[in-house]
């Protein structure tokens, strides 16, 4: 990319471009390869791709790419709900919107940028969203792509309303699996779960690992802050790391589902599943002035190496431990 790691100057790995509809999008690139694509219509990541360009994340042939329709794939974000509730539309409305790029974001936490490229967005509350959702606030999205590939989304929602206000969450990841009859998930193990399918009954997993058979559509709570994704026939292995977001979500929503969603592939199911990142149970709750953040960190490494890295990580969260993320 002519990009030299000892110089590296993260603004220049940032590219804006438009898309079909004319909708400006971000391309961000690392100093080895590997990209990122958000869109401005939902600030949803809509492709990464490691260094050999292999995308990682799912998006459907069928996808519609044209507001005020969300996109089926990427990374959509979910707020202030996810799920089907009162007034608003399914999984809320800052999926659908035009973000604004920020130019001047409020200061992170101190990081390492050196070959990391970056792209900050903003949403703010109009009158179009206080009809629907009497609140103001302002949502802060940081999306960065990291010198090793992998990705990252911060979210930051400020209450800047005169009286409380109450909200759920989900990054809605759409991840690209050979077969999801290959697929596993560790780390959900002995937790409760909410199961969709069953009028949000409870149950407890019996399972050491998730897999899949039929159609899936569960809330796990109280989850440890990194889950695994495994594929076996790729050889590879999505990690999971997370913060301010207790919960997870896994969907997938097999044949007969996939057959009545117009904007889906009959048998896409086969190469795609959702686990995301969540605050369902318990909706989140800021006073006037207060500030809530949820953190996403994606990588995709090979299988063999998070057998000797999964527990580890585990067990160093579960005790209390710093991970840098």
């Amino acid at each position: 990319m002519g990009h030299s790691a000892a110089v590296w100057d993260y603004k220049a790995a940032m590219e804006i471009t438009k898309d079909w509809n004319g909708i400006d999008q971000v391309v961000l690139r690392n100093p080895h390869g590997a990209s990122a694509q958000v869109s401005l219509h939902g600030a949803q990541v809509t492709s990464w791709r490691n260094e050999q360009g292999e995308e990682l994340l799912f998006t459907s042939s069928k996808a519609i790419f044209k507001p005020p329709k969300a996109i089926r794939g990427g990374i959509p974000i979910c707020f202030p709900q996810f799920g089907n509730c009162a007034s608003l539309e399914q999984h809320g409305f800052a999926k659908n919107k035009i973000w604004t790029i920020d130019e001047n974001p409020p200061p992170f936490p101190p990081n390492d940028y050196h070959g990391k490229s970056f792209v900050d967005l903003l949403l703010k509350s109009t009158e179009e969203e206080l009809k629907c959702w009497p609140y103001s606030f302002e949502f802060r999205l940081r999306v960065s792509l990291g010198a090793d590939g992998d990705l990252t989304l911060i979210s930051r929602v400020r209450n800047i309303n005169g009286k409380p206000f109450s909200f759920s969450f989900a990054y809605h990841t759409y991840l690209l699996v050979s077969d999801i009859s290959e697929v596993r998930i560790e780390g959900l193990e002995t937790l409760d779960y909410l199961d969709n399918l069953c009028q949000k009954e409870r149950f407890t997993e019996q399972e050491d690992a998730v897999t899949f058979e039929s159609e899936v559509d569960r809330v796990y709570l109280r989850c440890p802050n990194v889950i695994a994704v495994l594929d076996h026939e790729r050889k590879r292995t999505y990690m999971i790391r997370k913060e301010g977001l207790p919960d997870v979500v896994v969907w997938n929503p097999w044949e007969k589902k996939s057959k009545s969603m117009v904007d889906f592939g009959d048998e896409e199911y086969k190469q795609m599943l959702c686990v995301n990142g969540a605050a369902m149970e318990k909706p989140i709750t800021l006073k006037p002035g207060e500030e809530w953040t949820g953190r996403l960190e994606l990588s995709a490494v090979p299988s063999s190496f998070c057998i000797e890295h999964f527990e580890i990580q585990r067990k160093s969260l579960r005790n209390g431990s710093i991970v840098q993320l």
